[in-house]
């Protein structure tokens, strides 16, 4: 295997790894805000939620 082709999957797998993080932290703030909340899933995207949520790590 060449090096260009192996930098090219390497850089494919970390690109996949990150996407799957971020669309299962997403969905599981959205079931952690929705279900175990009782908000509305929806809500996650809302600024004002993140800013009360960073208030309480301060």
């Amino acid at each position: 295997m060449s090096s260009t082709r192996y930098i090219i999957v390497t850089l494919l797998k970390i690109l996949v790894v990150i996407s799957l993080v971020l669309i299962l932290f997403v969905t599981g703030t959205m079931i952690g805000y929705g279900m175990v909340g009782g908000g509305n899933p929806m809500d996650v995207f809302n600024k004002d939620v993140w800013t009360h949520i960073l208030d309480f790590l301060k």
